[in-house]
């Protein structure tokens, strides 16, 4: 054999052995290339669940927060409003007073003045309670029907009064904190 031909088989060897290491180097470098993808796609998994856990943290975190809110002004709520069952019983107890006053007032016996006087004091003493615990009295007579405090029983003509100006209240209303528990029952003026 010649050294040329030597020297080509060699060459050839060489590029035959560089071509199989060029070829197992790119194999490596895909399966490399095929790893860090796998990383990538479990990186980007993680990033994807970590941040579904982050937005239903950040919902119920919310949720708790709304709770509260809504138990606190249910609690407010109730210390405002708790007693309005009671208090509404009681105003039976207000109009009987106020009924037996009207039975009484025109009488022109020292004893009957005397009971009346002693009813009254009563009456506004019961009354000064309620109010202590948020009742209050709606106001009707010389003001205008409204049908969110009035209850209108009846109509009737008045002299120097509006149309629907209050002229006379049968029951009176009350309002427990702002909140109407019972509407006044009134007369209103229709000319």
């Amino acid at each position: 054999m010649s050294e040329t031909e030597t020297t080509n088989e060699e060459v050839m060897k060489e590029a035959k052995k560089a071509s199989e290491e060029a070829h197992e180097a790119l194999e490596e470098v895909r399966e490399v290339e095929a790893e860090v993808q796998e990383l990538r796609d479990e990186v980007s998994e993680e990033k994807k669940e970590l941040e579904e856990f982050k937005n239903k943290f950040y919902y119920l975190a919310a949720e708790m927060e709304n709770m509260k809110k809504r138990h606190d002004r249910d609690l407010q709520n109730q210390i405002k409003f708790g007693s309005e069952k009671i208090l509404k019983n009681l105003l039976d107890v207000v109009d009987n007073l106020e009924r037996t006053m009207m039975a009484i007032e025109k009488d022109e016996d020292d004893k009957v003045k005397n009971i009346y006087t002693g009813i009254d004091m009563v009456k506004n003493q019961f009354l000064d309670v309620l109010k202590q615990n948020g009742l209050e009295q709606v106001e009707a007579i010389g003001k205008i029907f409204d049908p969110n405090f009035h209850e209108a029983l009846a109509q009737q003509p008045a002299e120097g009064k509006q149309d629907d100006e209050v002229i006379q209240v049968y029951q009176q209303g009350y309002s427990l904190n702002g909140r109407l528990i019972r509407a006044a029952k009134v007369v209103v003026a229709k000319n």
